[in-house]
């Protein structure tokens, strides 16, 4: 019997070229801590294309064709963990209070019955989901309200996953059994240890690759950015840039959502304040007063 292939081996210059590639193109941040990661992940990349050693990868990486594979370099390092409902206090705060403040406003003709969500770093599609299940128990379809959640991630692999909505039915104790019953279908006969995302939200979810340091932003206005447990993979300075595009895509009383081990404490310069743990929004410009007489 052979065992498996062993890793190729990834010089410490090899990956300084690496990390410096990944941080231009995605502002992803690699410690030096990540080197047997990097190799790792990277063998099984390599072995795909049949390429012998990593001098050959980072010249294909330097070639016309390059544009392509950075998609699968940045797969490679893209850190995709993620469940349902996490870090619930935040799906408590929309379900408990937004969602009513909303609907209270729009029955006083103060806002649009329209609300759009961004779940930014999506990964494999858990987080839009379970953002979908509790807006759409408030506001289901019919109700005269438009909801529109739109997912981005950076791994296509993981939108993959995201796209096909299909999990492992272990996953379905994640989700409270309201929105169980509600919203995901149960796989029978060969299936029957899957479950499947199901149609009411998957009429309002979108999916999309997108970049956070190289794509332009969504247009419009956002109610709701949930960016959570993405900033901790980035430098300070790409911290401090993504949040203040975040809160140019906020509307008036629009709220940023980021994980619960992230903070902007530490961050100056940015025109927001904490109104929940971890929970954002634009502070108001202020008016400029006129002239007298």
């Amino acid at each position: 019997m052979t065992g498996a292939p062993s890793a190729l081996c990834l010089s410490p210059s090899q990956f300084r070229m690496l990390r410096d590639l990944v941080q231009r193109e995605s502002w992803i941040h690699l410690t030096d801590s990540k080197h047997t990661l990097l190799e790792n992940r990277l063998s099984r990349r390599l072995r795909t294309l049949g390429m012998p050693d990593f001098e050959d990868y980072l010249r294909l990486l330097e070639s016309h064709e390059a544009s392509d594979e950075i998609v699968h370099l940045l797969d490679a390092v893209s850190t995709n963990e993620t469940r349902f409902f996490r870090e619930l206090r935040h799906f408590a705060l929309l379900e408990d209070s937004l969602l009513a403040t909303w609907a209270a406003e729009a029955d006083r003709g103060e806002r649009e019955r329209v609300l759009r969500v961004w779940s930014a770093g999506c990964a494999t599609g858990e987080e839009p989901a379970s953002l979908a299940m509790v807006i759409l128990a408030r506001f289901p379809p019919g109700s005269g309200w438009t909801v529109d959640v739109l997912a981005t991630d950076l791994s296509s692999r993981a939108l993959e996953t995201a796209r096909a909505g299909r999990y492992p039915l272990a996953r379905a104790k994640e989700i409270p059994p309201r929105h169980l019953t509600a919203f995901m279908l149960r796989g029978t006969g060969e299936q029957r240890q899957w479950m499947k995302v199901g149609p009411e939200v998957r009429g309002v979810v979108r999916f999309l690759r997108h970049n956070l340091a190289r794509d332009p932003y969504p247009a419009g206005r956002f109610d709701l950015i949930f960016c959570r447990n993405v900033l901790i993979y980035l430098d300070g300075a790409a911290q401090l840039e993504v949040v203040r595009r975040f809160l140019g895509c906020l509307g008036a009383s629009g709220l940023l959502f980021l994980g619960h081990a992230e903070t902007l404490a530490d961050v100056r310069g940015l025109e927001c304040s904490c109104v929940a743990p971890a929970v954002y929004t634009r502070k108001p410009r202020a008016r400029r007063s006129g002239r007298g007489a």
